[in-house]
C-alpha cells in the first residue's frame, strides 16, 4: 500500500515540476518578446 501511495506523490511532484517549468518557459518567452518590442519601439 504504502508503495502505490509513494509513487501516487512522486507522480504528483512531477506533474507540479513540469507545470512549474512550463510557466516559468512560458513567463521568459513572453518577457523575452515585450522586451523585443519595446527596444523596437524606442528606436522608431
Amino acid at each position: 500500500m504504502s508503495n502505490a501511495v509513494s509513487d501516487e506523490k512522486s507522480k504528483r511532484k512531477a506533474m507540479i515540476i513540469r507545470a512549474s517549468v512550463y510557466i516559468a518557459g512560458t513567463h521568459l518567452f513572453a518577457g523575452f518578446v515585450i522586451l523585443l518590442f519595446a527596444l523596437g519601439n524606442r528606436h522608431h
